[in-house]
């Protein structure tokens, strides 16, 4: 009888190459689970973080009485206008920017649609063509400001557009004091998850805001951008005088 060596078994031989190929696998499987499980652990930070988010969107947070050196209203609604107009004539700021405004839209024509401010508009409201995204009006009222000096403002603008709005001009413009007066809260259904375009509304800002926060820890002057590009769909406008 001849006797075989254990390394001359065939049995030995094809099982250490299957035991070789299988290490592989179970590697894979290891990394596929931890990424799954961190998939879901960001899944879950970005929920809560939503949920503060709506929370923080929808608490009455405009301040009563509250005046600042200037106010901005950030376009995109006729109400903000007319809320930021009811803020000067109540004596809340000195000046107002109305920051975003359709090229096509001349000042003749705003005081055409709205008389009674007039006055308002031949004395103390500045108009701001350039801006075309939220970075664009941050950079355009960081122009304004340092125009006039100014150290404290009263930021108008939709509540849920709101904190986005906050993280850029406080990036832009560190050390002035940034007073929010968020319009539209009564539009905002009370079973707001249940409403699709509302929720869809909530959810497009809140995803916004996360990459507004990061990029901006990121970037050190708005004006140059890159991510804005991407998020806005167009560059911000730079070099020009602010048509006022």
């Amino acid at each position: 009888m001849i006797a075989f060596d254990r390394m001359d078994d065939p049995q030995h031989r094809t099982g250490e190459p299957a035991e070789a190929a299988a290490r592989p696998r179970r590697s894979r499987g290891i990394v596929v689970r931890a990424l799954g499980w961190m998939a879901i652990f960001v899944c879950l930070v970005l929920a809560v973080g939503f949920g503060f988010f709506v929370r923080d969107v929808l608490r009455p947070v405009p301040l009563a009485g509250a005046r600042a050196d200037a106010i901005v209203v950030l376009t995109g609604g006729s109400q903000r206008i007319a809320d930021a107009i009811d803020l000067l004539a109540e004596g809340r700021g000195r000046r107002l920017l109305i920051s975003g405004v359709n090229v096509r839209v001349t000042r003749d024509e705003m005081i055409r649609t709205s008389p009674e401010h007039r006055a308002w508009f031949e004395c103390c409201i500045d108009l701001d063509y350039r801006a075309r995204n939220t970075v664009g009006n941050a950079i355009e009222t960081r122009r304004w400001l340092r125009g006039h000096d100014y150290r404290s403002v009263l930021v108008v603008t939709s509540a849920y557009h709101m904190p986005r709005s906050l993280v850029e001009l406080s990036h832009a413009l560190p050390g002035v004091r940034f007073l929010a007066h968020p319009v539209g809260l009564d539009t905002v259904p009370a079973g707001w998850w249940r409403d699709p375009p509302t929720l869809r509304l909530l959810a497009v800002e809140y995803v916004k805001y996360v990459v507004a926060s990061l990029r901006t820890r990121l970037e050190s002057d708005p004006e140059h951008s890159r991510f804005a590009v991407v998020m806005g769909g167009r560059r911000p406008v730079t070099g020009a005088p602010l048509g006022l």
